[in-house]
């Protein structure tokens, strides 16, 4: 309990709150509650409702008369929490004590133990200077004030609706419900209890409606925060997990972004250099950055345009590059511009990549001639786009032709591809290397043969077009065989 109070810490020693508990002749959970409510500003309410919560409930209720009760009592109730039923019967209290509480089914010698130890608090308080406080418990701010006040002493009475069965899950998984004699109308999603009595069911009584936030503000030193899934987030240019917090088993909050920096900075770092700077998900005006992610593309570039997935190197080799350049504690945006601004006034190249830092090898024959960029159809000029994504609609060479050029365009030109994917072409449809096809491809053709042309070489030699990389639609027709003659009988 005292540490649920704040009493002592972790290795058991007594804080600087648990010492002024103990300078108070009073139960510790209603001294937290004094204490808290002097910060709060409410301590003229807390002392008649800490008063009243020391002693047995003085209303009564006997059975020959209960609806005349339960009509006397409502009187003094309110909708929104059972506590601030005491203020009003503390109202109630005068000369005509015996009276007024015959008329409304109160126990005089309970009130008057009531009267005698609020009188008590108010002595020792006084004794002590503390200063005299109010708050209006109508208004919202006077409401938070008193229940912040009584939940820094009853933590361990605070409960969860389960909306499916209608009862409360509290403290460490215990199932109660909200006693029946309640005057709180609507409990809440979150609600706290001056106490749990257990008869056919466990029951709370005396209840109030509290809101989860107070819970994290004064139950830090009891929530149990874990964190999950660190992941780099572009727009906070920061390493963030997703927390979250509970008090005795009850999730007070989930998913709350906090900076996993100042949990575990080393892990930050790597998630930030291989999140910002290798994959790129950075936005920054560094000129390095620039220059190496236009450096990592060209590559990609000559990647698809070989169809060779193998020239840039692997990821692991630039976060390498990165790891040994980006000093410990790095793992912001923010952070990192600024250490970057200082490194680059001695280094200017300190985070740039060159070529053979990312190829494997030089990719030798990719170039322009064999790769072009565009392809020139009489006076057209259409862009050509290369992937290399096998099993895409995509995958290949992309032509781009506006709608109106689109009937211009020869069918047998655009399967022709370009220079440098002319021999898979030809190797994947096993074209026979001494064929028209297999030499023009070989000198690097950058049109399709003539079929003419291939037939004054090769007269007798058929070759469908479909195995000829994209050739005309026709085929070369074979050199016929003179018949033989027919021979007549004599």
């Amino acid at each position: 309990m005292l540490t649920e109070l704040g009493a002592v810490d972790e290795r058991n020693e007594l804080t600087q709150l648990g010492g002024e508990l103990a300078r108070l002749p009073l139960d510790p959970r209603v001294g937290r509650m004094l204490v808290a409510a002097r910060a709060e500003g409410c301590l003229e309410q807390l002392l008649i409702i800490a008063a009243a919560l020391s002693v047995q409930d003085p209303r009564e209720r006997p059975l020959e008369r209960a609806t005349a009760a339960d009509e006397r009592h409502a009187k003094f109730a309110d909708e929104r929490s059972d506590f601030l039923a005491f203020l009003k019967l503390r109202k109630l209290f005068d000369g005509k004590l015996e009276k007024a509480c015959r008329e409304n089914f109160l126990s005089v010698p309970r009130m008057r133990e009531w009267r005698d130890i609020h009188a008590q608090l108010e002595t020792t308080l006084g004794e002590m200077k503390w200063p005299a406080s109010s708050a209006n418990p109508e208004s919202a701010e006077g409401y938070r004030a008193i229940h912040r006040a009584l939940l820094a002493g009853l933590l361990g009475n605070v409960g969860m609706r389960d909306e499916a069965e209608g009862s409360y899950t509290g403290a460490r998984g215990i199932k109660f419900w909200v006693h029946p004699g309640s005057w709180t109308r609507k409990p809440g999603k979150w609600l706290v209890a001056a106490e749990l009595v257990e008869t056919t069911r466990l029951f709370a009584r005396t209840v109030a409606n509290v809101d989860p936030k107070w819970l994290e503000e004064l139950g830090a030193h009891l929530l149990k925060r874990d964190r999950h899934d660190p992941h780099w987030e572009r727009s906070r240019a920061q390493v963030v997990a997703l927390e979250r917090g509970t008090l005795y088993g009850l999730p007070v909050y989930a998913n709350r972004r906090v900076d996993f920096a100042s949990f575990d900075a080393a892990l930050s770092r790597g998630i930030f250099i291989r999140s910002a700077l290798v994959e790129g998900d950075f936005e920054t005006r560094a000129p390095f950055f620039a220059h190496n992610r236009r450096l990592v593309a060209e590559i990609e570039r000559l990647e698809h345009k070989s169809r060779r997935p193998d020239i840039l190197v692997d990821e692991e080799l630039i976060h390498a590059f990165y790891d040994a350049r980006v000093p410990q504690g790095i793992s912001s945006g923010a952070d990192f511009d600024k250490w970057r601004k200082d490194a680059e006034r001695k280094l200017p190249r300190l985070l740039y990549l060159s070529r053979d830092d990312l190829m494997r090898h030089r990719a030798a024959g990719i170039t322009t001639d064999n790769f072009p960029p565009a392809l020139q159809l009489g006076p057209n000029r259409l862009a050509l786009e290369y992937l290399f994504e096998p099993g895409s609609p995509r995958d290949g060479v992309t032509m781009s032709v506006p709608l109106a050029l689109l009937n211009q365009v020869p069918a047998a030109r655009t399967e022709w591809l370009v220079p440098g994917l002319l021999k898979e072409k030809i190797r994947r449809r096993r074209v026979p290397r001494g064929s028209p096809a297999f030499r023009h491809a070989a000198r690097g053709g950058s049109r399709p043969p003539h079929p003419r042309e291939v037939q004054s070489r090769h007269p007798a030699r058929f070759v469908p077009a479909r195995l000829c990389a994209g050739a005309p639609p026709y085929e070369l027709p074979r050199r016929r065989r003179p018949r033989p003659a027919a021979r007549h009988g004599s």
